[in-house]
């Protein structure tokens, strides 16, 4: 069997009834160094070319059977013969069995006898064609299966003729078949959309005077309905009077890639929860604003805009509600906003407000074209209104307000970073001003905001710097007046400032999440001070130390105390954790574990300011609390108003019934102390015995036994100094 693989020798196939021809032609061939394979009839000679899909075929004409000329056009009827040479060999020398020939699908033809030196010569002539034909066929099926990934179509305008082609792939971009779009290039321009073929237009004619290439994108409505958009670009051919002759152009199909440019520019400029504006695009939107305003003269209104407590739905309803809470609350701005586009000042203009979402709970709102600052309290009022209407989300009826901070264009900066910074400025001014109200901005905010960054920063350096101390106030027994205990008070002793109020920096320290590691500092010196006093052999009782919300809620808040009691090898005991009526009520079965668990490694549990909360029957009997602590509040008017010494007894009786220590604070007077002794009031706390002081006074206090009222005062006098 003839074999070509091993060589790479090309394969001839010769199909001839004449036995001798059929070993002269093989003779002549192989010395050409081509492999050769023959078959005596049409019959036998389509099965071989089948099975081996020869290079050439040299054909007879007339043989017995099947003709030459049927045995050919079988051949160009098989996939594999359709570009497959075929040399017909004939002894007819009529025109009529010439054209027979190539209609059958002959590539040429010799006539016999054959000139047998030239016929190796023709057949490599053949091979070589063939083989080019077939190179430029594959160069041209690569070309149109990356015209076809590229979506990259192509054409050819000849501007003599008016003859225009299309590639096939440019037909499937523009959802055309070959025969339902009319020639001709203006075909294509009526597809391009109105407000976009003038340009088109515009760039050819230009390119047909000047010679220049053209590039543009524009969008074409396909005969098949769909819309796409296509990048156009085009070079012109001259002959050499430099007359235009022919445009050759191509057409891609950019439609994916540009829908995949404007997800990803939504992603970059909007907010993928509420699907509004973020802080970039709403910046670059003021810029171009302000840009406007400042030629027109106008002024432009930044309000800042933030939701009071949102922190507490997240804590108490989960991050699901408020992720929906913030949806909620976008939607209902923006409806605001369109109900209120015109403020009515007598002509058709009006103040438009655009809204974006800054992060977190912030939101803001552009308003252009503003006419007066007043229109921006009215815009901010209607706002404020709408948001504290009851949000239902998850069957759950949700009431929250905001507060907003007004920042005006030119009066109150002149460039975006600053009329935000001022609006937000503004708005936690309105946040200290109780909340659910707006604020404009005044220079005297910015000096409030930096001397309140200053002192977070200070803060931040306070515990390193050794700058915060702990003062200690006794707890005394009301009978006996012997110190029962003492209560951990923090002071910041700042270098340049003196003593700072803990009024002034607890709340900072919330605010900052400073309140964190500032507990746990309390904590820690609490813990060392009673260590101190059992090696010195006093017994001061327990120490409170007062904890925050954030410090509460910690995860590892239990194992946190736990450590650092051993650490110090103290008795549990030795120290008294005391919470608010709101911490504990802000989760209340998560409090209950917490306590549970703090009571189980052996700590005294006390509510602080009692009476000024929930004071709920039902939460005391709930948790695991030790001690009731009156706020001074009550006990301040307890001689004097009627409803604080009722308030105030009947906390006293309550706490008796449920077997818990009470402690009445701010006892400041003999009668106060008096009426809280003959009330039953188990311990008392106030400058009547003592002001806070620190560790060494409350040691001087130890020794010298029960507090003297004169003694107490001539010590608070030592320890002020």
């Amino acid at each position: 069997m003839p074999s070509n693989q091993a060589s790479n020798a090309p394969l001839a196939l010769i199909i001839d009834d004449d036995e001798m021809v059929r070993m002269l032609v093989r003779q002549t061939l192989e010395i050409a160094g081509i492999v050769v394979a023959d078959a005596p009839d049409g019959e036998e000679g389509l099965t071989q070319f089948e099975r081996l899909s020869p290079d050439i075929v040299l054909l007879d004409v007339l043989m017995p059977g099947m003709n030459g000329f049927e045995v050919c056009a079988r051949i160009r009827a098989m996939p594999s013969g359709q570009r497959t040479p075929v040399l017909m060999m004939t002894g007819l020398d009529d025109s009529d069995s010439v054209n027979s020939a190539y209609e059958a699908g002959a590539t040429d033809f010799v006539t016999k006898p054959i000139t047998w030196p030239t016929l190796a010569h023709r057949v490599r002539y053949m091979l070589r064609a063939s083989q080019a034909l077939e190179n430029l066929a594959r160069s041209e099926a690569r070309l149109a299966d990356a015209q076809r990934m590229a979506r990259l179509g192509h054409w050819d305008w000849d501007l003599q003729t008016d003859a225009f082609y299309r590639s096939p792939e440019l037909l499937r971009i523009l959802g055309a078949a070959s025969g339902n779009l009319p020639p001709g290039y203006a075909s294509f321009v009526a597809l391009v959309h109105p407000s976009e073929r003038g340009e088109l237009e515009r760039a050819l004619s230009k390119a047909l005077e000047t010679g220049e290439s053209y590039r543009m994108e524009c969008r074409i409505a396909c005969p098949d309905g769909a819309d796409r958009i296509v990048h156009e670009q085009a070079v012109v051919a001259r002959d050499e009077t430099g007359a235009a002759v022919r445009i050759h152009g191509t057409t891609q199909d950019i439609t994916e890639r540009k829908s995949a440019e404007q997800r990803i520019q939504r992603l970059v400029l909007y907010d993928t929860l509420t699907d509004l504006p973020n802080r970039q695009y709403f910046k670059e939107q003021l810029e171009h604003t302000l840009v406007q305003a400042a030629k027109l003269q106008e002024k432009v209104a930044v309000l800042v805009l933030d939701l009071d407590r949102f922190k507490r739905v997240n804590d108490t309803l989960g991050h699901n509600v408020g992720d929906q809470l913030l949806v909620a609350v976008g939607e209902r701005l923006t409806k605001s906003l369109r109900a209120v586009d015109h403020v009515a000042r007598g002509d058709e203009g009006g103040v438009t407000g655009t809204l974006a979402r800054l992060g977190g709970d912030e939101f803001t709102i552009r308003v252009a074209n503003l006419p007066e600052a007043a229109d921006a309290a009215k815009l901010a009022r209607r706002l404020l209104t709408g948001l504290s209407q009851p949000f239902v989300l998850s069957g759950q009826e949700i009431v929250i307000t905001a507060s907003a901070g007004i920042a005006v264009y030119p009066l109150d900066g002149q460039d975006v970073d600053t009329l935000l910074q001022h609006a937000d400025s503004a708005m936690y001014h309105a946040k200290q001003q109780g909340k659910d109200n707006y604020q404009f901005f005044s220079p005297s905010m910015n000096a409030s905001s930096l001397q309140k960054l200053t002192m977070e920063n200070q803060l931040r350096k306070a515990i390193e710097r050794g700058e915060l101390m702990l003062h200690y106030q006794p707890k005394v027994e009301s009978c006996s007046r012997r110190i029962a205990g003492v209560e951990a008070l923090i002071r910041w002793r700042h270098p340049d400032l003196g003593m700072i109020s803990p009024a002034e920096f607890i709340p900072l320290a919330e605010e900052t999440g400073l309140i964190v590691p500032i507990g746990d500092w309390v904590l820690e010196q609490a813990c060392r001070q009673a260590a101190a006093w059992r090696a010195a052999g006093l017994k001061p009782g327990s120490i409170a130390v007062n904890m925050a919300s954030p410090n509460f809620a910690q995860k590892d808040f239990v194992p946190k105390v736990a450590a650092t009691l051993a650490r110090e090898r103290l008795d549990p005991g030795s120290i008294e954790i005391e919470l608010t009526e709101s911490i504990l009520m802000q989760d209340a079965q998560a409090a209950r574990v917490t306590l549970e668990a703090l009571k189980s490694h052996g700590l005294q549990l006390s509510i602080d300011d009692f009476g000024t909360g929930y004071s709920s029957l039902a939460y005391l009997k709930r948790f695991p609390i030790d001690t009731l602590k009156i706020d001074r509040a009550f006990v301040r008017d307890v001689i004097q108003n009627p409803e604080d010494a009722s308030i105030t007894s009947a906390i006293i009786a309550l706490g008796g019934s449920l077997g818990l220590s009470v402690v009445a604070e701010g006892v400041e007077t003999e009668a106060q102390a008096e009426f809280l002794q003959k009330r039953g009031c188990d311990f008392m706390q106030g400058y009547l015995f003592s002001r806070p002081v620190i560790a060494d006074d409350i040691t001087a206090m130890l020794v010298s036994g029960p507090l003297p009222l004169d003694g107490a005062r001539s010590r608070r006098g030592a320890s002020a100094s």
